[in-house]
């Protein structure tokens, strides 16, 4: 199998507009680039994306290049927003700041040996699916603790009693579409 990269770049369209155009520019890996539509904040990109839900609308995702390395992301990164510009100078982006490329080495914080990625990825699959069996299993549905506590995924870190690996795989799940939540804090597996 070939080395995967986990970064990417994405753009964030606006569907009121035709053709849609990219209102914001940014690199992630993982969920990155949905979780500003669940996760709106007080800045003009959140303004914007406020804006297009309350017309009905939902943001356009367009993933513009993947398997990329930190750097190679954060270079095509910096491109592109200097290619559109950002609105405060005159530009289409709702970006607060310009990117400096000379600088995009020095940001760089973390080295991925080859493989990590593909083995964290496989063990996320049977994490997720382990999950999902527990799910269907209990049709009237799982509880974050239920996951962390019967597939033995407690956390012991520092004393503290927080679950976040059950919650960010339920969190995947329900990105997925595979899960969904109740209003009284149950997980319910999706009929696919």
């Amino acid at each position: 199998m070939p080395h995967q990269n986990p970064f990417y770049v994405y753009a964030l369209k606006d569907p009121r507009e035709k053709p849609a155009k990219a209102f914001y520019i940014g690199k992630g890996t993982g969920n990155r680039a949905w979780e500003h539509q669940s996760k709106i904040d007080d800045s003009e990109k959140g303004y914007v994306i406020q804006q297009i839900h309350e017309s009905g609308l939902n943001v356009l995702h367009t993933v513009i290049a993947d398997n990329l390395t930190e750097e190679q992301a954060l270079k095509i990164e910096a491109e592109l927003i200097a290619a559109f510009g950002i609105r405060n100078h005159g530009g289409l982006l709702t970006n607060k700041i310009k990117p400096n490329p000379n600088t995009i080495s020095k940001k760089i914080k973390i080295n991925i040996p080859e493989g990590c990625y593909e083995r964290a990825q496989m063990g996320l699959e049977f994490l997720k699916s382990a999950v999902m069996e527990l799910a269907k299993a209990n049709p009237n549905g799982i509880g974050n603790a239920d996951a962390a506590k019967y597939l033995g995924l407690q956390s012991d870190y520092g004393g503290g009693s927080k679950d976040y690996l059950s919650y960010s795989i339920l969190g995947i799940l329900m990105n997925e579409g595979k899960i969904e939540r109740t209003d009284k804090k149950k997980h319910i597996a999706i009929n696919e």
